[in-house]
């Protein structure tokens, strides 16, 4: 019942607030960065290159046979097709490169993995998707 009140009352002070949605994006998103580390989320440097639509970062990390493998995947939605040409992969490097250079915890992790996710206008849920995967050392 405690939990419930805080959760309405956090909800209620956050739809009632007089300002912008943008300033609360900003907040959470340091929140965010504090948490994980400066340049956690991708940085506007990368949605230029390719002209995306949305950009989101998440981690992963396995366990197989003892040996731990971790891993960045960062998902670049609806780029300029112009942009990614005719050679995607050179894109997705110099996109990891990028993002690898603004992460301050990226020696934490072994890959990177770069996705291309293109959705059809007409229909939303006809996805394309590319990937491509690099080792975070070879940066």
């Amino acid at each position: 019942m405690r939990s419930r009140l805080c959760l309405f009352l956090l909800t209620f002070s956050l739809f009632s607030c007089s300002c912008e949605p943008e300033t609360i994006a900003r907040f959470a998103f340091s929140g965010m960065e504090a948490m994980m580390g400066e340049g956690f989320m991708p940085s506007e440097e990368i949605r230029a290159l390719g002209k995306f639509q949305g950009m989101s970062v998440s981690m992963s990390q396995s366990t197989t046979d003892g040996e731990t493998e971790s891993t960045i995947f960062l998902k670049l939605e609806n780029g300029d097709p112009l942009a990614l040409g005719g050679q995607p992969e050179v894109l997705a490097r110099k996109c990891a490169e990028i993002y690898l250079r603004d992460f301050e915890r990226s020696i934490d992790y072994q890959k990177i993995t770069v996705q291309f996710l293109q959705s059809d206008p007409s229909n939303p849920q006809n996805i394309a998707m590319q990937d491509y995967t690099f080792d975070v050392k070879d940066f």
